[in-house]
């Protein structure tokens, strides 16, 4: 994969570096699990550079939860 700016995948979770950790993360264990890719990739890609095509694509996102008062 090439080399993406952190400031282009930081602004699909709201700047938050932590976010993105865990949003590439249960991608990346999703597709290894088998879930199908939803980007076109070659086979002997890693998981975790998948999730990180997908979530710059715009094909995943966070999803925001809000507080119950």
């Amino acid at each position: 994969m090439e080399n993406v700016p952190l400031e282009k995948l930081l602004n699909v979770t709201g700047n938050s570096l932590y976010k993105l950790v865990i949003l590439v993360s249960r991608r990346a264990i999703e597709i290894a699990e088998g879930a199908p890719k939803l980007c076109d990739v070659n086979s002997t890609v890693k998981p975790a550079s998948i999730a990180f095509r997908e979530i710059l694509e715009g094909k995943v996102s966070c999803k925001k939860i809000k507080k119950s008062e």
